[in-house]
């Protein structure tokens, strides 16, 4: 995994490890962090702060480095930087820097900018992207859109909104048999990617369980524009947007599931 190098500014104070920190209060700490996502894949925290974070959202997740090396995900605009955290007998290194606990290391930087030294991209941390974001139980009832919808700017995305995980729209679907393309209206609740006849149906024509799904992906294939694919074991699904950011926030929502559910 590629990291962005980084050094620390107006690194005055609060630098060292408390003589009472403890592995086991580190340890604990860990595991009772809101914003700690685990095993959380460097995509999946890309598409989450992109999908429904702002400027400054971060989330702390395993490294596959191995065990006390951990990355720090962070949204600087329309892109997130990844910076390594190593935890170090009773605290945590980050760059030049020790912290005795995480809690220290982010009231630090929350006043005091990162910069990323390949692009001198100043970064603060601003909003935690908490480990539990719930979505609605009963999707009849609660319809929750996600944050990416044609636009939408940076200032309009929640960091704590209660659902990252519905979205509905039209789309147009290739057959099966005859190769023809039909309009279908789409929803996505939890891991069901439902299609209808039209937006007023009740009964969908199919629903497909995107735990059997093993990608989601721009297809150029087809001799269509704003075209992508779900690629099943039995058979890839070709659908088309009618732009190429509707088909990007698609791609975004359905890939972050997979991270979800796969």
């Amino acid at each position: 995994m590629v990291r962005t190098p980084l050094r620390c500014l107006n690194t005055g104070g609060g630098m060292s490890f408390s003589s009472g920190a403890s592995i086991e209060y580190v340890s604990d700490e860990l595991e009772t962090l809101g914003w700690y996502h685990g095993d959380l894949s460097r995509h999946a925290a890309e598409a989450l702060l992109l999908s429904n974070g702002t400027d400054g959202s971060y989330l702390l997740r395993n490294s596959n480095e191995g065990p006390g090396y951990f990355a720090l995900s962070v949204r600087a605009k329309d892109s997130v930087k990844h910076f390594q955290v190593t935890r170090k007998d009773s605290g945590y290194a980050f760059g030049f820097n020790k912290f005795a606990t995480l809690q220290d290391f982010v009231n630090h930087f929350a006043n005091q900018p990162l910069l990323g030294s390949d692009t001198g991209t100043l970064i603060v941390l601003k909003s935690p992207y908490p480990l539990c974001v719930e979505e609605p139980s009963i999707y009849e009832s609660v319809r929750v859109h996600t944050a990416i919808q044609t636009g939408r700017t940076e200032n309009d995305l929640v960091a704590n909104a209660p659902s990252l995980g519905t979205k509905e729209g039209y789309l147009v679907k290739q057959g099966a048999v005859v190769k023809n393309w039909k309009q279908r209206w789409f929803t996505l609740n939890r891991y069901e990617l439902k299609y209808f006849r039209d937006k007023m149906c009740e009964e969908p024509i199919r629903t497909l369980d995107l735990r059997a799904c093993s990608a989601v992906q721009f297809d150029y294939s087809q001799d269509r524009v704003n075209c992508f694919c779900l690629v099943f074991a039995k058979r890839t699904f070709y659908l088309c947007a009618k732009t190429g950011v509707e088909a990007d926030e698609w791609i975004k929502i359905l890939r972050w599931k997979l991270a979800l559910y796969l």
